[in-house]
C-alpha cells in the first residue's frame, strides 16, 4: 500500500457491484469442480482488486443490504417491488462475497432496515468532515447525490470493470443539475429500478429546466401552479407522487454504525485465508493479480535470508563438495527445460553447515565436470531440490544423472495442501518460513529462474544463492510437517519415484504420423466449411456462427425457437444451451451449428498436436503432478488427456500415435471400473461385490440387482441408468444431477437413487460415512494416505459447506484410483528396466497406460504389465487389466 499523506475511503455498495457482476459475466463459465456459481464473487472481487490498485485507498468498507424491506418499504410497499426474483445461481454468492473481504480484512457493514446507500451516506459524510477523500463504487444512481468536492462516485458503466468518476462536474455535465439536486430531477422522472413513477411526459431535461427555472424542487412544488402547459398539468396531477420520491430518494447520513473510520484502516490481508478461499473457490488468476496489484501492502514476510558463499572457480568444485555436501544439500537449478528436454547454465548449492557455492555451467572444467557429475548422480548423497523433474531432464540432457533426491519441496507443498493453486518457491517461503524471497530478476517460469549468467554478474549469483538457502530452509520445515501429517512414505515411496518415471515418459515422448496428423486437419477444416455452408442453405442466407448477437437474431428472432436462459446481452447461445435447444426442437440449422463447432474443436486439437510434434517426430507432453487436489496426473503442452476417445472422429485422432522406429507396436493397458472396485472394497458391500465377482458385465449385474430382474432380462435402458448412478456415486451424483444426465423426471431419479441403496445400503453408509469423518478430522484420505484438508466441511456459509461436502465424496476414491495407477506405473517401469526389455512406457491418460513395444517383447511385456496393473493394491475385488496391441493408439484400445 502506497503510503500518503492524503486519507483516502473507499466505499462499496456490496450488492449492487456483486448482482451487476452476475449478470456481466457468464454464469456457465465461471463455476467450480464441485459445482457452485462463481460468476459474481469473480467479478466482485476482480472489481475490487483493480479499484485497490488504481485508487490506493487508505481505508476501505463494504456496505450490503440486510433484506429488500426497509423504512422505505414500510412507508411504500410498492417501493423495489419490480425487481424480479434473484437467480438461483446468484443465491450464495453474496455470502462467498464476504468470505472474500473477511480474507482480505476489509470491513463490510449492514444494518436492519436500512439500505447500503444509507449506510455509505453515513460513512460518506464522517469521513469528508474529517478531511478525507471518498470514493464509492456502486451501481445506484441515488449515491449522486453525494457526489461533491472530495467525493467521488465510481460508476459502472459496462459489467463492473470499466468505472466512470462522476465527479461533481460529470454529474451536472449527464445530469444538467449539480449533485445534490440528483434527487430532486430523479423525483420528478421517477426511478424505475427502485419502482418510483415520475411525472408523465416530464423527462430529464424539463425536469432540470424546471429545478433551475424554480431554483429547486421546493419551489417547484410550492409554485406548481405556475408551471404552464400538458406538463404542468401532469406535474399538479402527481405532486404526491414527487414529495414521496424525494423523501424516499434521500440517503440517510447520520445513522448510529458500529463502524467508525478508524475501523476502516486498510490492513494486511490474511494470507492463509487468501490462499484456502481462493483454492476453495479456484481463483488462480485472480489470486496472481491480487498478489501483484497489493504487494506493497503485504508485509507478510518478517525477515529475510542471509546468503552465504559465491561463484567457484575452476578446480574448486570437488573440493567444496567434499567439505560441504555429504549430508543433505540444497540445489538450485538455473537453466531451462520443457517438452523432454532441458538446459543449464548453472547450479546454486546451499549445504546444511551454512555454506553456499555457485556453479557456472558453461565455465566447468573436465574435472569438475566429473566431481559435480558424481555428486548428483551419489544416491548417497541426499538433495533437497523445488520441482526435480525438470532439473532431471536438465542433466540427462547434459549426460549427467540426478539421484538420491530425499525431498522435493515442490511435491512436499502439495501433499501438505493439495488444494492450493500455487506453488512457487517464493510463496512458500513466505506461507511456511514468513520470509521474503527476493527476486531481482523475473521467472519465466514458477519453480525455477531461467537466468543468463556472465561472469561479473554478482546480483544473480546472489539470487541463486538466496534460492538454494531458500529451499534448504524450507525443506526442514516441510520435513516435519510431511511426519506430522504422516505423508513422508508418500512422499518417499510413490511421488518421488513417479517424478522420475515421468520425466522418463517427457524425454521418450510419443511417436506420431506427422502426414496422418495433417490430413486429419485437412478434413476437420474442410468439415468446418461444409458444416457453415449447410446452415447457411438452411437459413437461405449468410449469418457470423461465431457471434452470439447474430445467431440470437437468428435462433430467437427469424426462427421463433424457445428462448434460452436470458442473459445481460440477451439470451445464451452456449454449447449446453444449444445442444437442449437441439434436443427440444430437431432444427437442422442447430445441428449443423453444433457440428461447426464441433469441428472448430478438432481443427484447433489437431493444430495444437502438430504444433508440439518435436524434431524427432515425437510429441512430448508434460506431466504435472500439483494440478489436481484428488492427486490425479495432468497433462499439458499438449494435453494428451483431452483427446476424445467415444467418438468417431477422436478415435481417428488417435490412429495418428504410433509405434516409433525400431518398435513393433503400442499396447494399451488399462482398468476396469476402477474407482467403483474402490467403493466396493471400501464399502464392503455384499451386491456390490458379487457384481464384480460375478465376471459378467458389471453395469448389468447391478441392473440386474436393483431392478430385481433376472440378468438376461436386462434392458440397454436398465443399463444405462445403472451405469449413471454408478458412475455419479462419488461425485455426489443429486436426483436433480441425475435427471437431467438421463433426461427423467426429479421424482423418477429420486426413486431410482432409493431402489439403488435400498439394493446397495452399504455405500450409502460409506458414503455418509466418508463425508462425516471428514468432518470431524477435518480431511479425507485416500487408501496410500494422501490427506485432503476441507476446513470448509464445518462452516455455517451453505454453499462452502456442499462444496466441501462434494469434494470429501470424491477425494478418497478418485484420489485412491489415482495412487493405484501412480504405483502401477512405478512398479511397472522398474520391472521393464531390472528385466532388461527394450519396451517402454509413453503415455498416461487416466486409467490407462500406454507402451510402446520392442520387436519379439510383445507376451513377456502383456504379462509384466498385468501382474504389475494387477497388483499394485489389494482390494476386496480383483483389478481387472484389459489390455490391446495396434501399430497404432487407437488399434491398440480394446
Amino acid at each position: 500500500m502506497t503510503v500518503t499523506d492524503v486519507k483516502k475511503l473507499l466505499l462499496i455498495d456490496g450488492h449492487s457491484v456483486a448482482y451487476r457482476a452476475f449478470f456481466a459475466l457468464p454464469v456457465e463459465n465461471f463455476a467450480t469442480s464441485t459445482g457452485q456459481h462463481t460468476n459474481a464473487v469473480f467479478g466482485f472481487t476482480s472489481m475490487l482488486i483493480n479499484v485497490l490498485r488504481d485508487e490506493q485507498p487508505t481505508h476501505v468498507a463494504v456496505a450490503f443490504d440486510v433484506a429488500r424491506e426497509s423504512f422505505r418499504t414500510t412507508e411504500y410497499p410498492e417501493y423495489k417491488a419490480n425487481r424480479a426474483k434473484s437467480p438461483d445461481e446468484f443465491k450464495g454468492q453474496v455470502a462467498l462475497v464476504k468470505d472474500v473481504l473477511d480474507a482480505l480484512r476489509i470491513q463490510h457493514i449492514e444494518l436492519a432496515g436500512y439500505e447500503a446507500d444509507d449506510l455509505i451516506a453515513t460513512l460518506s459524510t464522517q469521513a469528508v468532515e474529517d478531511g478525507f477523500d471518498v470514493y464509492i463504487v456502486t451501481g445506484d444512481r441515488d449515491a449522486m447525490q453525494l457526489v461533491r468536492d472530495g467525493v467521488t462516485v465510481l460508476y459502472p458503466r459496462r459489467g463492473v470493470s470499466d468505472l466512470a468518476r462522476m465527479t461533481p462536474e460529470a454529474v451536472e455535465e449527464k445530469y444538467l443539475v449539480p449533485p445534490a439536486r440528483y434527487p430532486e430531477l430523479a423525483a420528478l422522472v421517477g426511478e424505475t429500478s427502485d419502482n418510483l413513477p415520475g411525472v408523465p411526459g416530464v423527462g430529464p431535461k424539463t425536469a432540470a429546466k424546471w429545478i433551475t427555472q424554480f431554483d429547486g424542487l421546493d419551489n417547484i412544488v410550492a409554485r406548481a401552479e405556475q408551471v404552464p402547459g400538458k406538463a404542468g398539468e401532469s406535474l399538479r396531477a402527481h405532486l404526491d407522487d414527487v414529495v414521496r420520491n424525494r423523501r424516499l430518494n434521500a440517503l440517510l447520513r447520520d445513522l448510529d454504525l458500529d463502524l467508525n473510520l478508524a475501523d476502516t484502516q486498510r490492513v494486511d490481508w490474511d494470507r492463509e485465508r487468501v490462499h484456502e478461499l481462493f483454492d476453495a473457490l479456484e481463483f488462480r488468476v485472480l489470486r496472481e493479480r491480487l498478489i501483484e496489484a497489493t504487494a506493497a501492502a503485504e508485509p507478510v514476510a518478517t525477515e529475510s535470508f542471509t546468503v552465504e558463499g559465491a561463484k567457484l572457480g575452476a578446480g574448486e568444485v570437488a573440493d567444496w563438495l567434499a567439505a560441504h555436501a555429504q549430508t543433505a544439500t540444497a540445489v538450485y537449478f538455473v537453466g531451462s527445460w520443457g517438452a523432454g528436454t532441458g538446459d543449464l547454465t548453472g547450479l546454486a548449492f546451499a549445504a546444511g553447515d551454512g555454506a553456499g557455492a555457485y556453479v557456472d555451467a558453461a565455465d566447468l572444467t573436465p574435472a569438475d565436470d566429473a566431481a559435480l557429475a558424481a555428486w548428483l548422480a551419489d544416491a548417497a548423497r541426499p538433495k533437497l531440490i523445488h520441482e526435480a523433474k525438470g532439473p532431471t531432464l536438465a542433466c540427462w540432457s547434459r549426460g549427467w544423472e540426478l539421484d538420491g533426491v530425499q525431498l522435493d519441496t515442490l511435491l512436499a507443498a502439495y501433499l501438505l495442501r493439495p488444494d492450493q493453486r500455487t506453488y512457487s518457491l517464493a510463496d512458500l517461503v513466505v506461507r511456511y518460513l514468513h520470509r521474503e524471497l527476493a527476486v531481482e530478476q523475473p521467472a519465466e517460469d514458477e519453480a525455477q529462474l531461467a537466468l543468463d549468467f556472465g561472469e561479473e554478474d554478482d546480483t544473480a549469483v546472489e539470487t541463486a544463492l538466496l534460492h538454494a538457502r531458500a529451499v534448504y530452509d524450507l525443506a526442514q520445515v516441510l520435513t516435519v510437517q510431511l511426519d506430522e501429517r504422516n505423508a513422508a512414505a508418500l512422499m518417499r515411496e510413490v511421488e518421488l519415484p513417479l517424478q522420475r518415471t515421468l520425466a522418463q515418459m517427457e524425454r521418450l515422448g510419443v511417436a506420431v504420423d506427422v502426414d496422418r496428423l495433417q490430413n486429419l486437419r485437412d478434413q476437420f477444416d474442410r468439415a468446418v466449411q461444409e458444416a457453415q455452408q449447410a446452415a447457411f442453405d438452411v437459413l437461405g442466407h449468410e449469418v457470423n456462427l461465431g457471434s452470439p448477437q447474430q445467431l440470437q437474431g437468428v435462433l430467437f428472432d427469424e426462427l421463433g425457437m424457445p428462448k434460452t436462459r436470458r442473459t445481460k446481452s440477451g439470451y445464451t447461445t452456449n454449447a449446453e444451451a444449444l445442444e437442449q435447444l437441439f434436443e427440444k426442437t430437431e432444427h437442422p440449422f442447430l445441428g449443423h451449428l453444433l457440428a461447426h463447432r464441433d469441428r472448430i474443436k478438432l481443427r484447433q486439437t489437431v493444430d495444437g498436436l502438430l504444433a508440439t510434434v518435436g524434431d524427432d517426430g515425437r510429441i512430448h507432453t508434460t506431466y504435472m503432478q500439483t494440478i489436481a487436489a484428488t492427486g490425479r496426473l495432468s497433462s499439458t503442452d499438449p494435453n494428451l488427456q483431452n483427446i476424445p476417445i467415444r467418438t468417431s472422429v477422436g478415435r481417428q485422432i488417435r490412429e495418428a500415435f504410433v509405434a516409433g522406429e525400431g518398435f513393433e507396436s503400442l499396447m494399451s493397458a488399462d482398468y476396469s471400473q476402477i474407482e467403483m472396485r474402490i467403493m466396493a472394497h471400501g464399502s464392503k458391500d455384499p451386491g456390490l461385490i458379487e457384481a464384480f465377482e460375478s465376471g459378467r458385465d458389471f453395469h448389468g449385474e447391478m441392473a440386474s440387482l436393483v431392478f430385481a430382474v433376472e440378468p438376461e432380462d436386462v434392458t440397454g435402458e436398465m443399463r444405462a441408468k445403472i451405469k449413471a448412478m454408478n458412475y455419479g456415486l462419488a461425485y455426489g451424483l443429486s436426483a436433480f444431477g441425475l435427471s437431467n444426465q438421463l433426461k427423467i423426471s426429479v421424482g423418477e431419479a429420486r426413486d431410482l437413487m432409493e431402489d439403488y441403496f435400498t439394493r446397495v445400503g452399504g455405500v450409502r453408509t460409506y458414503l455418509s460415512d466418508i463425508v462425516d469423518e471428514a468432518r470431524r478430522v477435518g480431511y479425507t484420505e485416500t487408501m496410500l494416505g494422501r490427506r485432503r484438508y476441507l476446513p470448509d466441511l464445518t462452516t455455517t456459509n451453505r454453499q462452502r459447506r456442499e462444496m466441501a461436502e462434494r469434494a470429501a465424496l470424491n477425494s478418497p476414491i478418485q484420489g485412491s484410483a489415482a495412487d493405484v495407477i501412480k504405483v502401477a506405473m512405478i512398479n511397472l517401469g522398474r520391472a521393464l528396466t531390472d528385466g532388461g526389455f527394450a519396451s517402454r512406457m509413453l503415455l498416461q491418460v487416466h486409467d490407462e497406460l500406454v507402451l510402446e513395444i520392442a520387436p519379439g517383447e510383445r507376451d513377456a511385456v502383456a504379462e509384466l504389465v498385468a501382474r504389475e496393473m494387477g497388483g499394485a493394491a489389494d482390494l476386496l475385488v480383483p483389478l481387472e487389466v484389459s489390455i490391446g496391441v495396434g501399430d497404432n493408439w487407437h488399434s491398440a484400445a480394446h
